[in-house]
Order: C-alpha cells, then sequence, then structure tokens
C-alpha cells in the first residue's frame, strides 16, 4: 500500500477512536459499570495512540517506503481490529469470552513497534529532507 493510503487508514481510526470516546463518555457512562466503562476507555486509548502509529508509518512511508514498514503499519491495523475492537464489545455486551481476541491483538500491536524499529534501523529516514 501507498503512504496516502496508510495516511487515509491512521486518519479513519483517528476520527472512530474521537467517535468512539465521546460515544463512550456521553452515550454509554450512564449504562455501563465502572469496570466495563474503564475498559471502554482503554480501548479508546490504545486505538488513538496506535491511529498515530499508523500515521508515523504514513509519514515514513512517504521517504522510504519499505516491506518493514508496510509490515508494522499491517500488525498496527490488525492489532487495533483485534484488540480494541474485542475491548469495546467486552466493555459493551459485557460478554468476556470476546475478550479471548485482546491479547492477540496486543501481541499485534507489540510487532508493529519492533516491525517500526526495525525499519529504523535498516532503513535510516533523513528528517532534513
Amino acid at each position: 500500500m501507498t503512504w496516502n493510503i496508510w495516511a487515509a487508514v491512521a486518519a479513519v481510526n483517528g476520527m472512530i477512536s474521537v467517535a468512539a470516546g465521546a460515544f463512550g463518555a456521553h452515550a454509554l457512562r450512564p449504562r455501563l459499570s465502572a469496570r466495563h466503562m474503564e475498559i471502554f476507555e482503554t480501548a479508546a486509548r490504545y486505538h488513538m495512540y496506535h491511529a498515530l502509529a499508523l500515521l508515523a508509518v504514513a509519514w515514513l512511508m512517504s521517504r522510504n517506503p519499505s516491506a518493514w514498514l508496510a509490515g508494522a503499519g499491517w500488525s498496527f491495523g490488525v492489532g487495533i481490529v483485534f484488540f480494541t475492537g474485542s475491548l469495546y464489545a467486552v466493555a459493551v455486551t459485557g460478554l468476556g469470552r470476546i475478550g479471548f481476541f485482546t491479547p492477540i491483538g496486543g501481541l499485534l500491536l507489540m510487532i508493529g513497534w519492533l516491525l517500526l524499529a526495525v525499519a529504523a534501523v535498516r532503513s535510516p529516514v533523513s528528517f532534513g529532507s
């Protein structure tokens, strides 16, 4: 995928994160237990962190595309779906068994950060040009 596709994916994920946070704060807070609200807020926070990570991937891809960066982007993207998606679902439904997907997503997010680190070491980007 090209850098502009990664940037669009990052922007959409950032928007979804903000919408989820607002939905949680305004519509769900009166309906969820404190524990489930905490889970929902964790999902929205990590969603935004990784939307920003995708934006970093897009920016770096615009300067020096690599398979390492593409791998990081895919890991972040799929990790967002599994990690934050499962947390959102657990918080809203109360079905703890959905949480089975959370550690898989967390592992994918960690792999994304590792691949981003490898990309940085193997293909350094000049910030001046």
